[in-house]
Order: C-alpha cells, then structure tokens, then sequence
C-alpha cells in the first residue's frame, strides 16, 4: 500500500480543527484541520465504521478520536470512503497498517485507489477564493489501497451497518458516494453539499456556515454536480454532516439545501474555470 507519490502536509486550518461531537445517535465527527471525519457505531455491540481518513499526517488524530468515543483498543470493522480525494484519504495507508480493515468505495473511484490513474489537476484558475487560487499545491496522484478494497455492494446496503444506504452522487468525483440513515434522517454528504465556502480562505478559517455545493478547484462534472444536490435534497434529510463544515440540522437544513437546489448555478457553479462547461447547465429534471 501507498499514499501518492505526491502527498504532503497542507498547512490548513479552522476554528473547528480537533473539534469532535456526537452529530446524532451514534454518529460522531470531528474536523481534521478543514475535512471532517465520521465514525458510526454499529448496532452490534462494540462495533463501529470509520468514513474518510482526513487530511496527510492526520492518522493520530483519527486515532485519539477513535480511542476517546469507542475506547483505546478499539478498531474499526470497516472504513467506507465517500470518495478519494487527499483530504478524504490522506491518513488511510497509516491507519490501515494499523487496522487493517476492509476499505468499501463505489468502483468508480477504484482507478484513483489502486494507483491506476491520477485525478484531474486542481484548477487554479477557477473563479474563487484564495485557497482555489493556492490549489495546486493539492496533492491529486492516485493512492494504492488495492489490498484491502472492496466495492459497495450494488444492493445499496452499507456493510456493516444495516440501517444505512449508500447514494450516488457524483460531480466532484466519478464514484462519491453518500451515506443516509432513513429512519431519523441522517446524512453523510461527502462534498456533494457541504456547508463552508471551500474555496475562500477566512471562510474556512471562521466555518462560516452556509450550505453550498462542492470545492470549486475539485469539481469536474457541475451538471452532474447539481443532479446530486438535488438527489439530496429529495430526501429531506433532518441532520447533515458535510465533508466540510459544521453539521446542519432541522430548518436551517431544509432551506439551505432547497436554496442551493433552486440556484445551484449562482451559488455553487463559478463563472469561469477549466472544468466549466461552457453552455448555461440544464436545470435538473
């Protein structure tokens, strides 16, 4: 196993760096630097699944956070991965040394986890804020998890966890996924929606709260971006936990994503950029 070959310490940060809480029952989450991480215990006794690994260098980390919530000799039964960006599988190789746990993704991401193709460059050029501008200091080289990597089963179900769902919502990345829990409404977005201004430094700095679509300087595919913040938001979701962020709950919630929704294209989809298309996007059906 290998991180990429170009994997390095991005010295990022937030107010919510190291921050931790039980977001809803059993579902926990912490910010590590700027990316969140969620653990979920299972309804089996003692068990639990770790989704994303965080930011490089973040494997203690998630490791102090895990010792604190399931116990110091505690280990997850599986990591999930909503997708395969650095900053979502920057401690993984680490972690999984120690682990050495199944690690389930839709296969769509498998290119970018065995090492066999790179993602796109981050675009710099694209209309934002500072931290899109710096974007090319982004490691983007793909990792090799290839022993341990398994698919999400085509059933949709989470292994695992019986009460959760899979979705798949691409547009930042071919294969992200999201993670739902239907019986009170419990969302894992990845970066389909995420509730910080990624791209705009003192945003992320203060975690000012604002429900929006994906990274500007990550994202490949808008419309395909837009259908999955509409997918989303069909469910109605009562408690969100972003790929970056704070969690969201009840109204504040419901009308964030049904703003974002109704505007994806003023709110989310910057003026210009390598990745944009150059036709206004269809209006999801």
């Amino acid at each position: 196993m290998r991180q990429s070959d170009d994997t390095r310490f991005i010295p990022m940060t937030s107010i919510r760096a190291g921050r931790g809480e039980e977001a809803a029952q059993g579902v926990f989450y912490f910010t590590n630097q700027i990316v969140n991480v969620v653990m979920i215990q299972s309804q089996y006794h003692h068990e639990w699944v770790l989704v994303d690994t965080g930011m490089p260098g973040g494997a203690a980390k998630v490791r102090q956070h895990a010792a604190h919530w399931f116990g110091k000799h505690g280990k997850p039964v599986a990591m999930l991965l909503t997708h395969g960006h650095f900053d979502h599988t920057g401690s993984i190789v680490d972690l999984l040394k120690d682990w050495n746990v199944p690690v389930y993704a839709h296969p769509l991401e498998f290119p970018y986890l065995t090492g066999a193709q790179n993602y796109p460059a981050p675009d710099n050029t694209v209309d934002g804020g500072l931290l899109a501008k710096i974007s090319m200091l982004y490691p983007h080289h793909a990792i090799d998890i290839s022993e341990c990597l398994q698919r999400l089963p085509e059933t949709r179900k989470v292994p695992f966890l019986p009460e959760w769902e899979w979705i798949h919502v691409p547009g930042h990345s071919p294969g992200q996924v999201a993670f739902y829990r239907r019986r009170d409404g419990v969302l894992i977005s990845g970066d389909a929606v995420i509730t910080v201004r990624q791209d705009k430094l003192l945003d992320v700095l203060l975690q000012k709260e604002e429900v929006n679509g994906p990274p500007r300087y990550l994202t490949t595919d808008w419309n395909a971006a837009w259908e999955s913040a509409k997918k989303l938001q069909e469910l109605q979701p009562q408690t969100m936990i972003p790929g970056h962020g704070k969690a969201v709950r009840g109204q504040a919630l419901a009308t964030g994503l049904q703003r974002l929704v109704n505007e994806f294209q003023t709110i989310a989809i910057p003026s210009h950029g390598k990745y944009v298309n150059a036709t206004v996007p269809l209006i999801p059906s």
